[in-house]
């Protein structure tokens, strides 16, 4: 089994936004993401508008449905509201509409719900789902409505795997942070084995398994032989990695990366 690579452009939205204009153009690059083998682009629209803006996201929808077998994932907590910035100049919209606006606008194929907040620097935790879920339900259910599959930023926690099922998500998202920072260390097999562990058990259920957060070109291969790995999002190091490589080679590597069967 092979493995998606979808391409997070927030690291290219975010150097944009750094200067006035559009340079770097991140439907450009998405572009040659998807030319240099990515089968996926994924973005996470925030309310500050730090990196991917609200209209980006559209015109990124209308790249990847010009794109066979290349789907776009929507990321973002499900919570957040619309904001108004009427003073907003660089390029900012006016206006971010609200995560579940925004999605039932552009309906990509795929929504990640991710517990973070405004003010957190990037997502470094999954749901507690052992809160009350019921809105976080009725928010599933209506993605599922609009033919959004929806996978669930999740802990490798088993007792969390089942509550994400029972509440009707189609797929988890590990984060992958843990697994990184113990990469190489005297933890890494522990953590490899949690992951693992959990990887079993969601599949066991039923839930079809994605990841994300610090992956990169070292420790990516070593992932994705925990357990059939549905799908990457990778952006960060990606992104840090094309300034020595290049983009399209970086892009190039991390997708023979995925290509290989490592569950054989």
């Amino acid at each position: 089994m092979s493995t998606v690579l979808s391409v997070n452009m927030n690291k290219i939205a975010l150097l944009r936004n750094s200067r006035e204009g559009n340079y770097p153009n991140v439907v450009s690059f998405a572009e040659r993401a998807i030319t240099a083998g990515a089968k996926g682009i994924t973005v996470h629209p925030r309310p500050d508008q730090r990196h991917i803006r609200p209209s980006d996201v559209e015109q990124l929808k209308h790249l990847t449905d010009k794109h066979d077998g290349c789907e776009f994932n929507v990321e973002g907590n499900p919570f957040e509201t619309s904001l108004s910035n009427p003073s907003a100049s660089n390029g900012i919209d006016k206006e971010y509409p609200g995560f579940m606006a925004i999605i039932d606008r552009i309906r990509p194929d795929q929504a990640t719900l991710v517990p973070d907040s405004n003010d957190q620097l990037t997502s470094d935790h999954g749901f507690d789902l052992k809160e009350d879920t019921s809105e976080l339900a009725i928010i599933i259910q209506q993605l599922k409505q609009w033919n959004v599959r929806v996978s669930l930023f999740m802990d490798p926690d088993i007792e969390q795997i089942d509550l994400a099922k029972a509440i009707g998500a189609d797929r988890i998202e590990f984060y992958t942070g843990p697994y990184a920072a113990n990469f190489n260390t005297e933890e890494h097999q522990a953590t490899v084995n949690t992951y693992r562990k959990a990887a079993q058990h969601a599949h066991a259920i039923g839930l079809t398994i994605n990841a994300g957060h610090d992956l990169n070109q070292a420790n990516l291969a070593g992932f994705l032989t925990i357990a059939p790995i549905a799908e990457v999002s990778i952006g960060h190091a990606l992104t840090v990695e094309s300034l020595l490589m290049g983009y399209t080679k970086t892009v190039e590597a991390y997708s023979k990366i995925c290509q290989f069967d490592y569950t054989k």
